[in-house]
């Protein structure tokens, strides 16, 4: 089972010090040997972003910083693991580094489950005829 893990703060962004730096690497370094983690990477911050979006039928561009950004994604990293269980456990220990390497920091490690080319035909959008069955 694939999983993503994205990692969100509501604080300013800063980036990790040398310890966790440090800390991060190692277990990447590990999961990577074990075949566990396949990606992983850091993202910097918004003002060097921009959004395309769409809005009433137009595309726009938006250069960051984006003033109605409440959490910031600070990186991901991708697994290949055998169930959630396997996912948390992996998501603890890497959320430890943190609280032992960036004493303060807070945040959240999203754990989600990709989707496989089988469960994209079970993500189909309900049509509206179904939307009234499926409230019944």
């Amino acid at each position: 089972m694939r999983f993503m893990y994205v990692v969100t703060s509501s604080q300013p962004m800063r980036g990790p010090s040398p310890a966790l730096m440090e800390a991060m690497h190692k277990l990447a370094e590990r999961e990577i040997k074990a075949g566990r983690m396949l990606d992983s990477g850091g993202l910097l911050p918004v003002q060097m972003g921009a959004q395309v979006r769409i809005t009433d039928g137009k595309l726009s561009v938006v250069d960051g910083p984006f003033v109605e950004t409440k959490e910031m994604i600070g990186g991901y990293a991708i697994f290949e693991l055998r169930n959630k269980e396997e996912a948390m456990a992996a998501a603890r220990e890497f959320m430890q580094l943190h609280l032992d390497h960036m004493p303060g920091w807070e945040g959240t490690c999203e754990v989600r489950l990709m989707a496989s080319p089988e469960d994209e035909i079970n993500c189909q959008p309900v049509r509206p005829d179904q939307d009234a069955k499926l409230a019944s």
